[in-house]
C-alpha cells in the first residue's frame, strides 16, 4: 500500500496558508494576486512531482501522471471566501498531490492525475471551474461572467493572471476509473460523535428562492395598526409558518436558511411598502426536496388568502443532487477501517463541492476529516495535524484500492 509522507503533507498545507495569511486563516479570493501565486507554487510542486502540469485558460491546474496504467483523477480547490479558513480546498488538493507522489513511490504502474479547479467559492460564478472542466461552460459564460464583489470582469482577471485565451482543458473520461475529493467536514458530526473519517455518501442539492411581499408605504405615527398594510411583517409570518411547517415534513438533515431580508424604505418612522427575502433549503433526497418546494407554494397561498400584503415567490436555482459511487464508498470504507478501526461513518455533505460536477462523467467519491468545532468560512477553521495525516493516509490507500478493481 502506498505510504504518505506526514512531513510532506502538513508542509504543503502550511505553505498554501502562507499565501494570503489572515489572522489564523486566509483571505485569497479567486484570482487575487495571493490566489495567482498559490496557483502558481502549487503547479510547481505537481511538477516536481513527475506530473506533466499545466494551468488553462480559466486557471484550473491538471498535473498528469506518466504512469502506463490504471489513473484516477483527483483534486479540489485553492481560492477561498473572504477571511476565511485555510483548509477549505487546499486539504483535498493536497491530499490528491499526496496521494500522487504516494502511489508512484510503492512502484506498479497505476497513477493519479492532479486537478485543481478554480472558483468553487463562487466569486466570479458557480463552480465555474469544474463546469469548465466537465465541458459545461461556454466562452460566452466567461465573457459574462465578473467578481461579485468589486465587477471586475473575469477575462481581465485571467489577463492579468496571463491565463487568458489559453485552452481550457476539458476531461477525458476514458482515461480515468474514478474521481475522489477530500474535504474538512465542514459541520461537526465527526467531532461531536469522535469519529475521525467520514464517507460521503451523496451531495445535497441546494434550491434557492426570493420572497417578495407587496404592502403601502405610510407613516409610521399616524397610520392605525387596523389599516396597516406592513410588507415587513408580513413577510416575517411567511418566513415563521415556514419555520414551524418544515420540521414536520422534513428529512433527517434538511436544512433551511433565511440568508437576508430587505425592507423599503427601511426607515424608522416608515412603514415598509416593500419587502424581499432569500431563502435556501438543502437536502440529497430528490423526494423531500420536492415536498418542501411544494409546501412552499401552499405556506405562500396561505398567506395571500389571509394576508394584506400580496406575496410572490420566485425560483432562483435547483441544483441537482450527487450521489456517489457504492464501490468507491466502499473502498473508502475498508481504508478507514485499516487505520481508524470503528472511528468512520458514511454521512451526505450538506455543502456543494466540485465533486458534483464530476460524479456526471465519472465513479465519484468523496472523504471528510473532522473540523474542530465544526468551523468553516472562518478564520478560525482547523483541524488536528493528526487528523490531517490520518486522513492523508486513508484518502491515498482508497485510491490505490480503487484502482487495482
Amino acid at each position: 500500500m502506498p505510504a504518505i509522507k506526514p512531513d510532506r503533507v502538513l508542509g504543503d498545507l502550511y505553505k498554501l496558508r502562507s499565501f494570503g495569511t489572515y489572522k489564523t486563516g486566509v483571505h485569497r479570493p479567486t484570482f487575487s494576486p495571493e490566489d495567482i501565486a498559490a496557483r502558481n507554487w502549487f503547479a510547481e510542486q505537481c511538477t516536481a512531482a513527475g506530473l506533466e502540469t499545466s494551468i488553462d485558460g480559466i486557471g484550473n491546474i491538471l498535473g498528469k501522471s506518466k504512469a502506463s496504467g490504471a489513473k484516477a483523477l483527483s483534486g479540489s480547490h485553492l481560492e477561498s471566501q473572504n477571511h476565511a479558513g485555510w483548509l477549505d480546498g487546499p486539504l483535498g488538493c493536497v491530499y490528491a498531490l499526496e496521494a500522487s507522489r504516494a502511489i508512484k513511490e510503492a512502484g506498479g504502474d497505476a497513477g493519479v492525475d492532479v486537478v485543481v479547479f478554480c472558483d468553487e467559492e463562487g466569486h466570479y460564478g458557480s463552480f465555474l471551474g469544474s463546469k469548465s472542466f466537465t465541458g459545461l461552460l461556454k466562452d460566452e459564460d466567461i465573457d459574462k461572467a465578473a467578481n461579485r464583489h468589486d465587477g471586475t470582469p473575469m477575462r481581465d482577471a485571467l489577463t492579468r493572471a496571463g491565463w487568458n485565451g489559453r485552452p481550457r482543458v476539458q476531461i477525458e473520461p476514458s482515461r480515468y476509473k474514478a474521481f475522489f475529493e477530500a474535504h474538512i467536514e465542514q459541520g461537526d458530526t465527526l467531532e461531536s460523535e469522535k469519529l475521525r473519517i467520514g464517507v460521503v455518501t451523496a451531495i445535497v442539492a441546494i434550491w434557492q428562492y426570493s420572497f417578495s411581499a407587496t404592502g403601502e408605504q405610510n407613516h409610521a405615527g399616524t397610520t392605525s395598526m387596523t389599516r396597516r398594510r406592513d410588507a415587513g411583517l408580513a413577510l416575517v409570518r411567511l418566513l415563521s409558518a415556514i419555520d414551524r411547517r418544515f420540521p414536520e415534513i422534513c428529512g433527517p438533515r434538511t436544512v433551511w436558511t433565511t440568508g437576508r431580508i430587505t425592507l423599503e424604505p427601511g426607515s424608522h418612522s416608515i412603514i415598509p411598502g416593500r419587502a424581499e427575502s432569500l431563502f435556501q433549503l438543502r437536502d440529497a433526497d430528490p423526494a423531500v426536496l420536492d415536498r418542501l418546494h411544494a409546501e412552499l407554494h401552499t405556506l405562500v397561498d396561505e398567506a395571500n388568502r389571509t394576508g394584506r400584503c400580496p406575496i410572490e415567490i420566485n425560483v432562483i436555482s435547483q441544483s441537482t443532487p450527487a450521489k456517489m459511487d457504492e464501490r468507491l464508498m466502499s473502498a473508502l470504507d475498508a481504508s478507514a477501517e485499516r487505520h481508524a478501526p470503528g472511528k468512520h461513518i458514511r454521512m451526505p455533505s450538506g455543502a456543494g463541492h466540485d465533486a458534483q460536477w464530476l460524479a456526471r462523467k465519472l465513479p465519484a467519491a468523496m472523504m471528510f476529516v473532522p473540523s474542530i468545532g465544526g468551523i468553516s468560512h472562518h478564520w478560525n477553521e482547523n483541524t488536528s495535524d493528526e487528523d490531517l495525516v490520518l486522513g492523508a493516509q486513508v484518502f491515498a490507500d482508497a485510491i490505490a484500492d480503487a484502482l487495482k478493481g
